[in-house]
C-alpha cells in the first residue's frame, strides 16, 4: 500500500512539473516581413525607393581638395596681381539629395545641395547654395543664377570665371517649357545676391520688382544653341548670351559663347582700385561692353581628358587655362591645370603702382572623389 501511493504520488509530481514548464515555455513570434531596398530605374543610375513609398532618392556627391600656388589669377578687380606668397588650400566636402515622384501634375523633385569646407586654415562652416522645389516646369527656391546655368556655365575647366559670366546663387522662381524635340524655354524672376564675389556689391532687389530673365535652348547629338537675356531691375540695363556648343566625335567637343550687357560704367579708381559694384549689373558681371568665352575638350585617352579655354573682356583684359582630368580609378579624379590673366590698361597701371605685376600666371591641383 505504502509503494502504491508513493507511484501515485510521484506521477502526480512528473505531470505538475511538466505543466509549470509548458506555462512558461516561450513563444516565438512570426518574423515581421522585411521590405529591401528597391532600385529605381525611371529616373538614371543611382535612385532608390525610400521604403513606405512611392518617392524616388538619389544622394551623391563629392570630397575635394584643392592646392594653388603662383600668382592669384583672380585679382583684375582689386589692385595688384600679386603672388599668393604660399599655398591656398581648400578642403570641401558636398552632399547632394535628389528626390523625385510622379504626381497627376507632372514629377515633383525637391533638391538639397549641402557644403562644408576648410580653406587655408579657417573653418569656412556649412552653406546652402541650392535648395529648391520643382513641379511639372515649375521651380521655386535658392540655386545657381538662371544667367550662368541656362547656357550651362562655361568650360570643364576649374577657374572658368576669371572673365565671369555669372554672378553667383539667389531666391528664384522659374517655369521651363520642355518640348520633345530637344526645345526648351525657360522665364525667371530673381532677388540677386549681396556681395558676391567677396569684395562688395549689393545687387539684391530694392523694391517689388525682381531681377526677371529668359532663355530658349536647342539640343541635339550633334551639341546644341542657347541664349538667355535677363533685366536688372536696381540699375534697369539688360545683358544677354548666345552659346554654341559642337560635338564633332567621341573624341572631340567644343563651345564658343558671347555676352553683351548695357550701360556699362567702368568705375574703377586707378589710385585706389576700387570699383563701384553696387552700380553694376546682376548678369553682366565682366567688365566692359562685351565678352567672349571658348574652349575645347579632347578625350585622349580612357582616364584622361584635355581641357583648354580661353576669354576676353573688352576692357582689355584676358583669361586662358589650361588642365588635364585624370581618372585614376572609376569616382576619383586627378586634375592639374594652369592659368595665366593679362589685365586691361587701368589695371595694369594701378597694379604696377601697387607693387603688382600687369598679369599673373599661377596652377592649382584638385584632387576629387565622386560618389
Amino acid at each position: 500500500m505504502n509503494i502504491k501511493s508513493l507511484l501515485i504520488g510521484s506521477a502526480a509530481a512528473l505531470v505538475a512539473v511538466s505543466g509549470a514548464r509548458a506555462a512558461d515555455a516561450v513563444v516565438v513570434a512570426e518574423p515581421e516581413p522585411v521590405e529591401y531596398v528597391r532600385v529605381c530605374d525611371a529616373y538614371g543610375a543611382g535612385f532608390f525607393y525610400i521604403p513606405g513609398t512611392e518617392t524616388c532618392l538619389k544622394i551623391s556627391g563629392y570630397v575635394r581638395y584643392d592646392a594653388a600656388a603662383g600668382d592669384n589669377v583672380y585679382d583684375g578687380t582689386n589692385v595688384g596681381a600679386k603672388d599668393n606668397e604660399t599655398w591656398y588650400k581648400r578642403t570641401r566636402a558636398e552632399v547632394r539629395f535628389d528626390a523625385r515622384s510622379e504626381t497627376e501634375l507632372g514629377t515633383l523633385r525637391s533638391y538639397i545641395q549641402g557644403r562644408f569646407q576648410y580653406t587655408n586654415g579657417i573653418d569656412d562652416g556649412g552653406s546652402l547654395p541650392q535648395a529648391w522645389i520643382e513641379l511639372g516646369g515649375f521651380r521655386i527656391g535658392v540655386a545657381d543664377e538662371l544667367f550662368g546655368s541656362w547656357t550651362n556655365y562655361a568650360g570643364n575647366i576649374i577657374n572658368d570665371d576669371v572673365i565671369n559670366y555669372q554672378s553667383g546663387t539667389t531666391n528664384q522662381v522659374s517655369y521651363t517649357f520642355t518640348g520633345g524635340n530637344g526645345f526648351s524655354a525657360m522665364i525667371g524672376a530673381e532677388q540677386g545676391q549681396d556681395d558676391v564675389t567677396g569684395l562688395g556689391g549689393n545687387y539684391v532687389i530694392e523694391d517689388y520688382m525682381p531681377h526677371v530673365l529668359a532663355g530658349a535652348k536647342f539640343e541635339q547629338g550633334w551639341g546644341g544653341i542657347s541664349g538667355v537675356v535677363g533685366y536688372d531691375s536696381n540699375v534697369e540695363e539688360f545683358a544677354g548670351k548666345l552659346r554654341l556648343d559642337v560635338k564633332f566625335n567621341e573624341m572631340f567637343s567644343a563651345f564658343v559663347m558671347g555676352g553683351y550687357q548695357s550701360g556699362y560704367e567702368d568705375d574703377f579708381d586707378p589710385i585706389t582700385g576700387d570699383v563701384d559694384l553696387d552700380s553694376r549689373n546682376w548678369f553682366g558681371t565682366w567688365e566692359g561692353d562685351w565678352a567672349a568665352w571658348a574652349g575645347i575638350s579632347v578625350k585622349a585617352t580612357d582616364k584622361a581628358t584635355i581641357n583648354a579655354q580661353g576669354a576676353y573682356e573688352s576692357e582689355g583684359t584676358y583669361a586662358l587655362a589650361l588642365n588635364v582630368a585624370y581618372e585614376l580609378v572609376p569616382g576619383f579624379v586627378i586634375t592639374p591645370e594652369i592659368n595665366y590673366t593679362k589685365f586691361d590698361g587701368a589695371r595694369q597701371a594701378a597694379s604696377e603702382f601697387d607693387g603688382g605685376s600687369d598679369d599673373a600666371f599661377g596652377g592649382i591641383i584638385r584632387f576629387q572623389r565622386n560618389f
